[in-house]
């Protein structure tokens, strides 16, 4: 209830005994304010009357004078008054004015009020179903003022209990259940990560860790009110239940909550399909606690134990419970929750009709067995008991007594007695959770008016602080100091976010002189999201840059393109003062040579990626850096430069290096120390990526290809019209040469390649070699000076560029979905009419508007487009619509025939358009059937539905781009440094993926681990020429599911070394698909070939036994 008048300025008569005396009140002063408290004529003024009694007694006898003057039990006769609305009214007001100012004044009333004689808080949570407005406004603000005021720990060991007890009441009046369902879900809300101070942001942490242990008790309550008659309670209980699914914090699990809510609400058999369905495709990569068990457990448990659940639903639950399973780390957790769900797994490992069923299960107990420590040789690997109340009480007695004991007062003994249990609950609460500097609180404050000795509280808080500090010590060793005697360059203690999402709560970045850090987490974590904010100073604590000079080295196309290097440099204004003398000694340190014919001279826009990665470096060097931020530097570069780069970094020691890279080989080689993202905190391991593993045994993604954290599926390719063999060309250069406009030297000469549905090629070379050359003119982006780029008509190319992210700059306002949908609308991938080969130049609009004369007497015509293409022959024929006549005129002209008429634009066009048009003839371009589409290139759904291109991460924009490439069922992959911008664990999935791919690929990449694993074939480019290299084994090795000869792509990588490049068995020099027309059998020829084929399987039926039998084929004789 809203002050009216503030409770300083109270009337003169109650003012006056309310003064601060060490005596204790008369009786007569207490009945008096009783009396004006619960017989007032205003609101107001029994608000005054409590305030003033709540003060009277606060400076006098305090919290004893509760129980002396029967103050509380005045307040719960008159709440109980039936027949006075104004008594229970000010009842109410006198019991916030107490909640209000006793528990700042004296912590130990919290005991008095929530646990003594069963507290007063479902008095007041009764009183929510008074009749009178006035009444339940004065219990609202009873509740309000007693909620603000408690600690975490209080809130826990105190409140918690009281409205689970409540809620568990059958004669409980349903609005005070919507009360405490309202206030378990203002407790959740409470423990939100926020950007609040460092204290503040604590106690959510704690608020948080420990209801997040009890959502166990908590949810089964709660999930009951969601079925409750009552539609007001059953309202509530939903909205709490969502609050109380905040203090998960697990990513995996989040998307999925409003469903696993719904199955909750409405647990039918359909919505507990759909659940572990969703959870099924859930990807499970951060480690589970007991929040995320808590929630889960129930679900999964009832699926194992529902007669009616399906075959394919009980193997998604037991899938589901072995992964989240791996992802127990705490063994004390999985043995409070796995136990519910072994006897269901047992039960379908003996009795699921399926054995894949079967299998499943079995392997899911196995690992159920381990994170519980059951397996055998593994008893108590890895437990460490958690401290009980009981454990804490011992201690808390035997100090007590040491300081000197109680007082003697009366009734001390008894509160004495409850208030042990609820310090020692508190005191558990911060050991469980190491949060030791919390223990002087939870004990000093309550224990200062009990004990006999005036600083007896204070010594009993700091021995048991001291103790339980040693026991931690003992379990979990010492903490590491760090007091290494090295220079101390940053030590900031921030929080950030990006984009409406919280990254880094609170936490601390210490970086020493001359060390090198790399920066690991997961995409989409907020690595570059936090060396951006250091690099424009907007990093709280970090230095300013007239302190620390900071320079960002990153991947940046940048303005200027037109101007020189050397020119470029010297227009910044941070590095004109170096002087062009010094500049050009610099860009020749790392590879720019100066003069006219030089490095230094050439434009900017046409460097390699891996050059302009080198004049960001050279940058960097002439700033004099105190500290590089490396934002992915090996991407682009080739195995000399980064060797060159890792000297660099290491020969100057004077630096220090913040480096985010997917490349694990140049992380071993750099690092002396790792900071890793977990749980939105920045946690410092000594050693390179190395020693991280072994500390972090789930980090090994970083060393090998593996899907298991994230899968990419690639949709098959699809038939292309006469290609029947996988080694066929498909796609082939022939004699081309290449020079970009203003170079004096070609880029590419004289090149002769071809490519098949079996190519896995790798394309090599220094930067600037001509590597991206090779790949556009393949692809159709530019066109060859000389030569010719021949491929199969219907031919589909998924291409993604070196600087992926050109796709969808132009598209930063899109959804991934919506990016998707408007590439694809028109049945056309639109950014292949944007390619230099399909825009019409003016030599094309001129040839357009030529007569054409197919010498069938019907004279000179202009064409004005092509209708359609039929096979004619060994090639096609095209319907042509004429300028200026009816449709009924068309005529079909071959293809040769409007090649050799200079229409070879309008024919590739129009090619396109049928292979596009045939690729997404079995696709439907729905948001649901896209969302999917984006799941299998690890994108979640809820990113590609929801989050804008320009929120997202490199990695995840990535993705958006491979979706967008492989969205019409292309039958060549092209890709151009595919291993940039994307993690580990995205990097393995892409792996598989390509391995287990049915069509060709061919990438460029300098990583050398991704090519090793995956090309047989590798082209090299050097000096405009290419050398070509088959027959290479691949390094099956590097998979972490490799089983030689296994995969179902062993076979088609296999073949590669075969390839249609190197093999010249299956060239056609036309590159003209014909198609194998099957001869239709007579009646007789059937009739003889039945004969044959029963003459076989008798002579088969007398043969010894194991014999195989004839196969029955077509072509037989």
């Amino acid at each position: 209830m809203p002050h009216q008048i503030s409770p300083h300025l109270v009337p003169a008569m109650i003012s006056k005994s309310s003064e601060p005396s060490s005596l204790p009140p008369a009786q007569e002063e207490i009945s008096s304010l009783l009396d004006a408290i619960f017989n007032s004529k205003t609101s107001q003024a029994s608000l005054d009357a409590s305030y003033a009694l709540t003060s009277l007694l606060a400076n006098s006898v305090g919290f004893r004078g509760l129980r002396r003057y029967g103050i509380l039990d005045e307040i719960k006769k008159a709440a109980a008054d039936k027949k006075s609305g104004v008594r229970r009214e000010s009842a109410m007001n006198a019991l916030g004015a107490l909640f209000e100012k006793f528990p700042e004044k004296q912590p130990i009333s919290e005991v008095i009020f929530l646990v003594q004689d069963g507290g007063m808080v479902p008095l007041a949570l009764d009183a929510l179903a008074d009749k009178g407005a006035v009444v339940r406004d004065s219990a609202k603000y009873a509740i309000d003022a007693l909620f603000a005021l408690l600690k975490p720990e209080a809130l826990v060991v105190g409140l918690l209990p009281v409205l689970v007890g409540y809620l568990g009441k059958n004669s409980g009046k349903w609005q005070g259940a919507v009360g405490a369902l309202e206030l378990l879900g203002r407790m959740a809300d409470k423990a939100k990560i926020g950007m609040g101070s460092r204290e503040e942001e604590k106690n959510k942490e704690v608020l948080r860790e420990s209801m997040g242990k009890r959502l166990e008790g908590l949810i089964p309550v709660v999930e009951g009110g969601m079925h409750d008659l009552k539609a007001e309670v059953s309202k509530q209980a939903v909205k709490t239940m969502g609050s109380l699914t905040t203090l998960l914090s697990n990513d995996d699990v989040a998307p999925r909550i409003p469903l696993l809510i719904k199955t909750m609400q409405n647990p039918s058999p359909t919505t507990l399909q759909q659940a572990i369905h969703a959870l099924s495709q859930t990807t499970f990569v951060a480690i589970v606690t007991s929040p995320v068990l808590a929630l889960l457990t129930p679900l999964l448990e009832r699926s194992l134990n529902t007669p009616s659940t399906s075959q394919e639903v009980l193997r998604q639950t037991v899938v589901v419970i072995e992964n989240l399973t791996k992802l127990v780390h705490d063994p004390m957790e999985a043995r409070t929750f796995l136990p519910k769900l072994k006897p269901g797994v047992k039960g379908v490992q003996d009795r699921a009709s399926l054995p894949e069923v079967r299998e499943l299960a079995s392997r899911a107990l196995k690992v159920i067995d381990k994170a519980m420590g059951d397996d055998i040789g593994n008893t108590t690997a890895g437990i460490i008991a958690q401290t009980t109340v009981e454990e804490v009480l011992v201690v808390l007695e035997k100090e007590v007594k040491f300081c000197g004991g109680l007082t003697r007062e009366p009734g001390d003994e008894a509160l004495w007695s409850i208030t042990r249990d609820y310090v020692c609950g508190m005191i558990r609460e911060s050991v469980n959770l190491r949060e030791l500097q919390r223990i002087k609180n939870c004990v000093a404050p309550y224990l200062v008016y009990l004990l006999r000795h005036d600083d007896a509280a204070v010594t009993v808080a700091k021995t048991i602080e001291k103790h339980f500090t040693h026991e931690d010590h003992r379990k979990y060793g010492q903490p590491i100091k760090e007091d290494d005697g090295e220079v101390e360059i940053v030590n900031a203690e921030f929080s950030l976010g990006y984009g409406g999402m919280l990254l880094l709560s609170h936490t601390n970045l210490r970086l020493l002189k001359g060390h090198r850090y790399g920066l690991c987490g997961r995409n989409g974590a907020g690595k570059s999201t936090l060396m951006r904010s250091i690099a424009e100073g907007k990093l709280e604590g970090f230095p300013s840059k007239d302190e620390l000079k900071t320079c960002f080295v990153e991947h940046n196309q940048g303005e200027d393109a037109d101007l020189s290097v050397i020119e470029f440099v010297a227009k910044d204004p941070e590095l004109a003062a170096a002087g062009r003398g010094r500049i050009s000694e610099v860009l020749s340190e790392v590879g720019f040579t100066a003069g006219s014919g030089g490095r230094q001279q050439q434009k900017v826009g046409s460097l390699s990626g891996g050059w302009k990665m080198k004049l960001a470096l050279a940058r960097a060097m002439l700033m004099g850096a105190d500290v590089l931020l490396l934002d992915e530097p090996t991407n682009h570069l080739d195995v000399a430069n980064v060797k060159w780069l890792q000297d660099y970094l290491k020969s100057h020691t004077e630096i220090t290096s913040l480096i985010v890279s997917h490349d694990s080989t140049f992380l071993d080689e750099i690092c002396t120390d790792i900071y890793h993202y977990e749980s939105k905190k920045l946690v410092c391991y000594k050693g390179n990526l190395a020693e991280f593993v072994k500390q972090k045994p789930e980090a090994k993604s970083y060393y090998t290809l593996s899907a298991s954290n994230v899968q990419f599926k690639f949709p098959p390719p699809g038939l292309l019209t006469g290609v029947k063999s996988l080694t066929r060309s498909i796609i082939r250069m022939t004699n081309v040469t290449y020079t970009y406009p203003g170079a004096s030297k070609p880029s590419l000469y004289n090149v002769s390649c071809s490519l098949s549905l079996s190519s896995r090629t790798a394309i090599l070379g220094g930067n600037g070699a001509g590597k991206s050359t090779l790949i556009k003119l393949l692809t159709g982006e530019i066109i060859p000076q000389e030569g010719k780029v021949e491929k199969h008509p219907n031919l589909r190319i998924g291409y993604i560029k070196q600087h992926a992210l050109e796709h969808v700059e132009m598209h930063m306002e899109k959804t991934p979905n919506q990016y998707l949908q408007w590439r694809y609308a028109n049945g056309d991938d639109r950014e292949v009419l944007m390619k230099q080969t399909r825009i019409l130049t003016p030599e094309d609009k001129a040839q357009m508007d030529k007569y054409v004369d197919l010498g069938d007497g019907k004279g000179g015509r202009r064409i004005e487009n092509l209708m359609g293409r039929q096979k004619w022959k060994k090639s096609f024929q095209y319907e042509v619509k004429w300028v200026g006549l009816l449709p009924k005129h068309n005529s079909q002209v071959s293809r040769e025939t409007l090649l050799n008429l200079g229409f070879s634009k309008l024919v590739q066009e129009f090619d396109d358009h049928e292979s596009s048009r045939e690729g997404l003839g079995f696709r439907e371009l729905s948001p649901k059937v896209i969302s999917k589409h984006f799941e299998d290139v690890g994108l979640d759904p809820e990113i590609a539905n929801h989050n804008e291109i320009s929120g997202l991460s490199g990695g995840q924009k990535v993705k958006v781009v491979l979706a967008g490439a492989m969205w019409n069922n292309p039958h060549l992959l092209v890709l151009d440094e595919p291993t940039n911008y994307l993690d580990r664990d995205s990097l393995g999935g892409l792996a598989v993926a390509i391995r287990d791919y049915k069509g060709g690929v061919v990438m460029i990449s300098h990583n050398e681990e991704f090519v090793g694993a995956l090309c047989p074939e590798q082209w090299h480019v050097a000096d405009g020429r290419v050398t070509h290299k088959g027959h290479l084994a691949v390094i099956a090795d590097r998979f972490e599911d490799s089983r030689p000869g296994s995969s179902v792509a062993s076979s088609v990588v296999s073949s590669a070394t075969a390839s249609a490049v190197n093999s010249g068995a299956e060239d056609t020099g036309d590159m003209k698909f014909k198609a194998k027309k099957k001869k239709k059998m007579t009646r007789n020829q059937i009739k003889e070939r039945e004969v044959r084929r029963k003459l076989r399987h008798i002579e088969w039926l007398n043969s010894e036994k194991g014999t195989p039998h004839p196969p029955d084929t077509d072509d037989e004789a």
